[in-house]
């Protein structure tokens, strides 16, 4: 149905009557404007009939008081849909030359001709509307806030009650009637999703009152530049619009401009994801969709913008569309598996524990990889199935090694802010792990440093909870941001990730080795264990092992492995061997030395790297009263080793009668007697070059199967000879 045209005579008959009243028809969804009188436009300050119309279809509501906008939709819609014969007749607010006044409407359907019908609304000023209800409050303002309180359906169903636009659904309808008429007219159609940046944070800083401030002032000009019908608030600070695709990035810029003045200046930065549609026969709901992963397409930049949906997103969105539509079968299927990368401990080179990550390997796409599905799960709020699928192969796998009698070695697990706010994650983890019958310590959880900034509070509380429980919970990524330092400073972890990038950053200079070891100086001083991924190197393992670093993960060891190929570990021809869990604790003690902890005399200019790691000789020795075991020193200390004795060989356990002479034989007894007695104690060698070695033991830890103690060993100074000489 077309928009009913009145002739030229009656139009102008109706224009000139001064009685303020508008015809208006119901049309594709919604309510349009026919005809308004001179009386009309002068009521509610219109420059002319023709102005006012154009108006009208552009934002109806515009100045209808924000409180009773969407009623006021919602009663002209319900009028428009009714039975022959129902009246309308509301109050509202409106305002007028800088005031509001109070609006009586009073209207009735005609019918022109057959099939056709109109509604004329009869207006009437009733006087300056007052906040306390002094205007006329036995009659007008009773009758005022008996509208206030009518309930309405429609209008809970159909309209935003804040925004007064209309709902998603009701958007829907609307969109496809206007797109389709707009299309009929030989014009090419966008649809638009917008999206306000950082409401959420603003909201914590300056409460929601203010929030809700941008959200209102930013549907207005939506409403202002596409029309009250044309617009949509979906939640929260989403929003959708359709409109003409011809000059939309210019009227974009405008919008743009005029969301910098919203809220006294005190706003936020918009984004805006075009998705045009020449024929029109896109659905709304997929056009929405294209124009929203188009607007968060650069989501992390934080200026308003525009960006068209273009190819490339379309072959994304169509690899989006096929993980969501085959999540089900690839969980159920088992095309979402378990690969495993060991953790090894500095200390013996064994695998302590596991990371669990999620591989897809699809029957007809191959290998999907992880930062291709990851993300589009993320986004739509499913990631939770797939890493609950994660628990659930982890404690399969542990079941079975459990029945062949295999170590159990523990198993990380990623999870994703979203978790935490689809389901109840930690129970849902918890009740699986007990119902496998397996320890809560063999489950560890890795959370991203990014993930606890999203909602400080609300994830310190899901930390707690978990550790309460029994489980390990892990910091991943450490350093990837820039809130690494203060999440550590109120939230307990058992340990942090050092991201990979620290590990590129060796090879580099001095500078990264400094921040490393000072980082893993900090972690032990919080008493939290630390994994370095990303080792490719033997290098890079030698100077994590001197500085402290307890656990390693990365290619030198091995790659991610499906559970049949983490059955056989092997680096360089050499396997890696599980450790025994009864030992986990003395080796965690061990890896903990930083062999490098001890305060430092830094030289002047450029030479100051040398000397910060030109220390004090330090080694971590195991003793079991016939031999010793050096298993961790620093370069310092193998310098002054190779002055007396042989060069170490770390891990050769040397027999103390057969490969030591008389010098050092005090320094061997007080070991020995530090390992057995667990007393710190200091010795002063002398050497067979008139040299005295003054060195000071402490105990560590003792192995509880083998037996064997460890202790630390630092060399504090060297006088006669061999001092003079250097």
């Amino acid at each position: 149905m077309n928009k009913y045209v009145y002739g030229p005579e009656e139009l102008s008959f109706v224009e000139r009557n001064c009685v303020p009243y508008a015809v208006f028809q119901f049309l594709d969804e919604r309510v349009v404007t026919v005809a308004v009188t001179s009386g009309f436009a002068e009521l509610f300050g219109y420059d002319d009939t023709s102005s006012a119309c154009k108006l009208m279809d552009t934002d109806m509501y515009r100045d209808v008081h924000p409180d009773d906008s969407s009623r006021l939709a919602d009663i002209a819609v319900c009028f428009a849909l009714g039975d022959e014969g129902e009246e309308y007749d509301t109050v509202f607010r409106a305002k007028i030359r800088g005031e509001y006044r109070i609006i009586h409407a009073f209207g009735r359907h005609i019918y022109p001709e057959p099939g056709l019908r109109l509604a004329v609304i009869w207006f009437s000023d009733e006087g300056v509307y007052g906040e306390s209800g002094e205007v006329n409050p036995h009659s007008l303002n009773l009758e005022y806030r008996s509208m206030l309180n009518r309930g309405s359906i429609y209008h809970e169903m159909n309209y935003d009650f804040l925004t007064g636009l209309p709902s998603m659904t009701y958007f829907f309808r609307l969109a496809d009637a206007g797109r389709r008429l707009m299309n009929e007219k030989g014009l090419e159609t966008a649809l638009v999703y917008a999206d306000i940046s950082g409401l959420k944070y603003f909201n914590k800083k300056y409460g929601f009152a203010e929030g809700n401030k941008i959200i209102t002032g930013f549907a207005k000009i939506l409403a202002g530049y596409f029309g009250n019908e044309n617009c949509s608030r979906f939640g929260q600070d989403h929003f959708a619009f359709y409109y003409k695709a011809e000059g939309l990035e210019a009227v974009l810029d405008s919008v743009i401009e005029d969301c910098g003045r919203i809220n006294g200046g005190n706003t936020l930065p918009v984004r805006f994801g075009i998705y045009l549609d020449p024929t029109g026969n896109t659905e709304v709901s997929i056009a929405c969709d294209r124009a929203k992963y188009a607007c968060n397409s650069h989501r992390d930049d934080n200026r308003s913008y525009y960006i068209r949906f273009d190819d490339s997103m379309l072959e994304m969105e169509l690899r989006r569309q096929y993980i969501l539509d085959n999540l089900d079968l690839a969980i159920s299927e088992n095309w979402i598996r378990a690969y495993y990368q060991p953790i090894v401990r500095a200390a013996n080179i064994k695998v302590c524990d596991e990371e669990a990550l999620a591989r897809w390997i699809d029957p007809d796409k191959g290998l999907i990889s992880p930062a291709d599905f990851i993300p589009i799960l993320e986004d739509a709020k499913l990631i939770y199935r797939v890493d609950l699928h994660m628990v659930d192969l982890v404690l399969a796998r542990m079941l079975e090694q459990k029945a062949a009698g295999q170590p159990i070695v523990p198993v990380s697990v990623n999870l994703s802010r979203t978790d935490f706010e689809t389901c109840d994650i930690v129970d849902e983890i918890c009740r699986r792990v007990d119902d496998a019958g397996i320890g809560r310590d063999k489950l560890t959880i890795e959370i991203t440093e990014s993930v606890v900034g999203d909602d400080f509070e609300y994830m310190k509380a899901r930390i707690e909870r978990f550790r309460e429980l029994g489980f390990r919970v892990w910091m991943d990524d450490f350093g990837s941001g820039y809130s690494s330092l203060d999440v550590l400073q109120d939230i307990n972890f058992d340990l942090i990730k050092f991201d990979m990038r620290f590990m590129r950053q060796l090879d580099k200079g001095q500078n990264a080795k400094i921040i490393m070891t000072e980082l893993l100086k900090m972690a032990a001083g919080l008493g939290i264990e630390t994994v370095a991924e990303g080792v490719e190197k033997e290098e890079q393992v030698e100077f994590l092992k001197e500085i402290g670093c307890t656990k390693l993960q990365g290619f030198h060891f091995s790659r991610p492995v499906t559970y049949e190929g983490s059955k056989d570990i092997y680096r360089k021809d050499i396997e890696i061997g599980f450790e025994d869990p009864k030992e986990s604790d003395y080796y965690t003690s061990l890896g903990k030395v930083n062999l490098y902890d001890l305060s430092i005399v830094a030289g002047e200019g450029s030479g100051k790297f040398k000397d910060y790691f030109d220390t004090v000789p330090m080694s971590v020795i195991e003793s079991n009263g016939d031999s010793i075991n050096v298993v961790r020193c620093n370069r310092s200390y193998r310098k002054f080793v190779g002055r007396y004795f042989n060069e170490i060989e770390l891990g050769t356990r040397l027999r103390l009668q057969k490969d030591y002479s008389e010098y050092g034989a005090d320094f061997l007894d007080r070991l020995k007697k530090c390992a057995k007695e667990r007393l710190n104690t200091f010795v002063d060698e002398p050497m067979y070059d008139g040299s005295t070695v003054h060195a000071f033991i402490r105990h560590i830890a003792d192995n509880p199967v083998s037996g064997i103690s460890a202790c630390a060993v630092v060399v504090l100074g060297i006088t006669g000879t061999t001092a003079a000489k250097a």
